[in-house]
């Protein structure tokens, strides 16, 4: 048995955000024992990947933890999200197993210390590695607002970032998900990728900008999100956040309670979803892969349904770091 599946009974008897938090602290020494990773380098979106897994945004909100979970052997790491103001989230419980399915119930709400403090982090870390940094808009800015929130963090975390994520997907903050309704997404893109032209000029540098889409999309909004991105030059999709729906949940505890759903419940569901953007997009745009990905052959599905990289989250803490590794041998396999 590996040191994970040692310690996880210890961590799944404690409360879930607590637990969480333990788990980041010894993610290093974790990953000092986990088997060791392939390299299976990958160009995407002009970024020279050494392996194609990655962890997704959600885990280390505020980059607190980056060498740490390096050592897990990702490709790449994306943290945040991070919003312009520290903001506390919403009210604790917020976080939920449901081991049953292997699956968890989040709805933090972009809990986070905030743009400044959170670069301070990034820049004390010594890891040199591919860096993703998710942004998001505060609680409180008005919908009409939002894209001020998210210009406001581009600016301040492009230096710093391999690839900056927009999250308009997270079903936490109240009306976040409208962003991704066919007028909102283009006043977005429009402002953001005319921010990135100004940027590109400042630092010499021309950092990719990713959106990250919910699962809960129909086929016209799909098309919508697709025509858009494509419009606007946007280098790469992540499909998929968190799921509202309850489809294979149903009756067991916690499944009532409110926020996204992830693990192995939205596995199709978020495959679909990416197999729909492959098919819109043509190879024109990089597909990251997310939800649901807990062994190397659920890796290995997303990679056949179009993605050039995929994103752990949920697995990991069923799972532990070993899955890493055996999402990057699938992807040597394939």
């Amino acid at each position: 048995m590996s040191l994970y599946g040692l310690a996880r009974p210890l961590l799944f008897s404690l409360d879930e955000e607590n637990a969480h938090q333990l788990a980041l602290r010894a993610a290093g020494v974790a990953g000092l024992f986990s088997a060791p990773v392939a390299r299976s380098p990958v160009r995407v979106m002009g970024i020279e990947f050494p392996n194609p897994v990655g962890l997704a945004a959600g885990l280390d909100k505020n980059a607190e933890h980056i060498d740490a979970l390096a050592a897990m052997g990702f490709g790449f790491i994306e943290v945040g999200t991070v919003t312009p103001r520290a903001q506390p989230g919403n009210a604790r419980p917020r976080l939920f197993r449901l081991p049953e399915r292997e699956a968890i119930i989040n709805r933090f709400g972009f809990n986070n210390v905030g743009v400044e403090a959170f670069i301070a982090n990034v820049r004390a870390t010594r890891w040199k590695g591919v860096l993703g940094i998710n942004i998001g808009k505060n609680a409180d800015t008005p919908t009409e607002r939002a894209v001020d929130d998210y210009a406001s963090c581009l600016e301040q975390v492009y230096a710093h970032a391999a690839y900056v994520t927009i999250n308009i997907s997270s079903p936490n903050t109240k009306g976040l998900r409208t962003l991704q309704e066919a007028h909102q997404l283009e006043a977005l893109l429009s402002r953001l990728t005319a921010l990135r032209e100004q940027l590109v000029e400042r630092h010499s540098r021309r950092v990719p900008l990713v959106v990250k889409v919910a699962p809960d999309l129909g086929v016209d909004e799909i098309q919508s999100i697709a025509d858009a991105v494509r419009k606007h030059r946007v280098d790469g999709v992540i499909a998929t956040n968190t799921s509202v729906s309850r489809t294979g949940v149903e009756g067991l505890r916690h499944a009532n309670e409110a926020g996204g759903l992830s693990g192995t419940p939205i596995r199709e569901m978020a495959t679909q979803v990416l197999r729909s953007f492959a098919a819109a997009l043509k190879g024109e745009v990089a597909l990251i892969g997310a939800g649901g990905i807990m062994s190397g052959r659920d890796a290995a599905e997303k990679f056949r349904a179009g993605a050039s990289l995929v994103q752990l989250y949920t697995g990991l803490i069923y799972r532990g770091p070993d899955l890493v590794s055996a999402c990057a041998s699938a992807f040597r396999a394939r």
